[in-house]
């Protein structure tokens, strides 16, 4: 711990005390005889990432809440998380698109127990204006729609494919796409990062599909962007996370939500996800078109729940050698 002559007031959990001047939360925590690694700490309002709690110094009149994982009965184990102030239990994410029908989509979304859906913007059926409708069959008032900008190639049309959006439903929460060209469907950054802060400086919430890239993640988050979404491999190509190192990067360094969004084939693609640190993960293809859509939306939903539960247990250590269950000592 750094050590200087002056001591600092602060707050934590409700409680003042003293810390010494120069001190980092890390110190704190140790201070505490808390584990840095067991913790999670808010700072004046924000969470401060595990990984920056040696890096953050602590300021006089700071105000702290720590909190880790408690058992017993009596205690509620929220694991929900937030985006622009929403707060959500589920960390699946589905798309309204390739299913046979309406129907079919809808009972998946029943299977996924995802509370947020994607859904593109697209013109009306002029010519039969009483064709079935998505919200005839999954009703935005129990489910959160978010709008999102598919099949645009510049920042242009998608901010403009976004204000229809808000003011056909009020939407302000959105999903931002920008792609490159329709081969890789790769988003384009440069046009993403010009639409994120048009959209942000219109009021919009955007939700940011991007490249599995950390300095591109960073410039989002800064530009106002409330969740980072990489793609694990190609739109719809199933193939699974490819880069897990860069994935793994963007959430140690992001101080919003992270969702893997794209590439997703089966469900331990997604516990994979999940067990890289990720908030949540977006699927479309994946289950729209598994041979049976609802089923395997009800194993998507698993995965994503082992895998969450995985990264909260904490994985055991790698070895180069083995390690063995018994002790080898005693043997007859």
């Amino acid at each position: 711990m750094t050590q200087t002559t002056d001591t600092i007031a602060i707050q934590v959990n409700g409680d003042r005390m003293h810390a010494p001047g120069g001190a980092t939360v890390a110190d704190l925590a140790r201070q505490l005889e808390l584990d840095p690694t067991k913790i999670a700490v808010e700072r004046n309002g924000e969470i401060v990432p595990r990984s920056r709690l040696a890096d953050v110094a602590l300021s006089d009149g700071d105000t702290l809440e720590i909190v880790h994982f408690v058992g017993g009965g009596d205690h509620d184990d929220d694991d929900s998380w937030e985006v622009a102030g929403r707060r959500f239990t589920s960390r699946l994410i589905v798309g309204t698109g390739k299913y046979k029908d309406f129907a079919q989509n809808a009972a998946a979304l029943e299977a996924s127990g995802a509370e947020i859906v994607t859904v593109a913007v697209r013109r009306v059926n002029v010519t039969d204006p009483k064709a079935p409708m998505l919200t005839d069959f999954i009703d935005p008032k129990k489910v959160t729609y978010l709008p999102n900008t598919a099949g645009c190639f510049n920042a242009e049309e998608a901010v403009r494919t976004l204000r229809l959006a808000r003011e056909a439903g009020g939407w302000d929460l959105v999903k931002l796409e920008v792609l490159g060209e329709a081969k890789t469907l790769y988003p384009d950054m440069r046009e993403t990062l010009k639409a994120t802060e048009t959209l942000v400086s219109e009021g919009f919430k955007p939700m940011v599909y991007c490249t599995d890239d950390p300095i591109a993640a960073k410039q989002l988050e800064e530009a106002g962007a409330v969740a980072i979404m990489p793609l694990g491999a190609p739109i719809g190509s199933g193939l699974g996370i490819q880069n897990r190192v860069t994935i793994r990067l963007i959430v140690e360094g992001a101080n919003v939500p992270v969702l893997v969004d794209a590439g997703v084939g089966t469900a331990s693609d997604a516990a994979v996800a999940m067990e890289l640190g990720c908030d949540g993960v977006l699927m479309n293809t994946a289950i729209a078109e598994a041979k049976n859509p609802v089923l395997m939306a009800q194993a998507m939903r698993r995965g994503v729940e082992a895998g969450r539960a995985a990264y909260r247990a904490g994985r055991m250590a790698t070895r180069k050698y083995a390690d063995p269950s018994s002790p080898l000592s005693g043997l007859i």
